[in-house]
């Protein structure tokens, strides 16, 4: 099945990742150089006894984008055309993500376990290992584990503030940034369990930027894409076991060029998070995101790009 994305793959402000839409001062420099907007066709593949779908663009070494919750493979808008100069480019949706059609129920056993599995078999039903692996939270999460799982497929991996709730028990003050991330799970769950999606989007959305008014003053068009990708969070919010415990010694075992990038106005608990892997990588470079909070590559795209084509040319 194929479908064409909308006319023109960036259009101001619209296209992002997980918990934050917003116009910012980087936006025109992120932009092609090109007046023709790039659109590439949305393809489907079946993986692991569904199908998921994405587009590609672009030729030689490929890079991989994974998106984060409430996000989809429209997330790197900012990045796609700029990466396909000199990369074969695949931009993915993830199981329960717009416009895949898998269903979530509320029993409790959702875990990003799943997308790892998808991931590789990804890799290799397109024959393109070994990749550049660049993710975005959760799917930051998901490029690590299949990193770990499958280091024969990855040729080098980004990390974007991956949210491994695990590591921060060995942080001073870890179970207070746990708990605090409890105290919001519960009435955003509440929220969802009652049919109010935009109430639980809002709650989720208020805790991760640290904004109240962030839900209700984004651009209609980035609510709707957010609202169309709430499954994944629900899942989450009502799972026992999201986030599955990464040890040190697994992480000292990956032996890829590993990138971990934290936003300059990020929360505390994905800074705390990045200290912790960078402890324990071995093979890594971190650097910090100016001007941007946990938004990453749409906050302020053109030096993401930069950043991250930097660091890929280098391997």
């Amino acid at each position: 099945m194929k479908r064409k994305i909308f006319t023109g793959f960036i259009p101001a402000c619209f296209f992002a990742g997980i918990l934050f839409f917003g116009c910012n001062s980087n936006e025109k420099e992120s932009k092609p150089a090109s007046t023709e907007p790039s659109t590439p066709e949305v393809k489907s593949i079946f993986i692991n006894n569904d199908s998921l779908h994405y587009i590609e663009i672009g030729k030689g070494e490929p890079v991989i984008f994974i998106h984060g919750t409430l996000g989809d493979y429209r997330t790197w808008g900012f990045q796609i055309d700029t990466f396909a100069k000199n990369y074969r480019v695949i931009s993915y949706s993830r199981r329960f993500a717009y416009p895949n059609r898998q269903e979530i129920n509320d029993s409790a056993d959702y875990t990003v376990i799943p997308h790892a599995n998808d991931l590789a078999e990804l890799i290799k039903a397109l024959k393109l290992g070994p990749v550049h692996l660049v993710g975005h939270s959760y799917g930051a999460y998901t490029a690590l584990l299949t990193t770990m799982n499958n280091p024969e497929l990855v040729k080098t991996l980004t990390l974007g503030e991956p949210p491994i709730f695990p590591m921060l028990a060995k942080v001073p003050g870890g179970d207070t940034l746990i708990n605090n991330f409890f105290k919001i799970a519960g009435p955003a769950a509440e929220a969802f369990k009652s049919g109010n999606d935009e109430k639980a989007v809002s709650i989720f959305t208020t805790w991760v930027i640290g904004d109240s008014t962030f839900f209700a003053n984004t651009l209609p068009e980035a609510r709707a894409m957010m609202m169309n990708n709430t499954l994944e969070l629900r899942g989450t919010l009502l799972s026992n076991k999201p986030f599955p415990p990464v040890s040190c010694d697994e992480l000292k075992k990956i032996k890829v060029p590993v990138l971990l990038m934290q936003g300059e106005k990020s929360p505390r608990f994905f800074t705390a998070i990045l200290d912790e892997l960078d402890k324990c990588i071995d093979k890594k470079e971190k650097t910090i995101l100016p001007g941007a909070s946990h938004g990453l590559e749409f906050e302020n795209p053109s030096a993401f790009n930069k950043i991250v084509l930097g660091f890929i040319d280098k391997h």
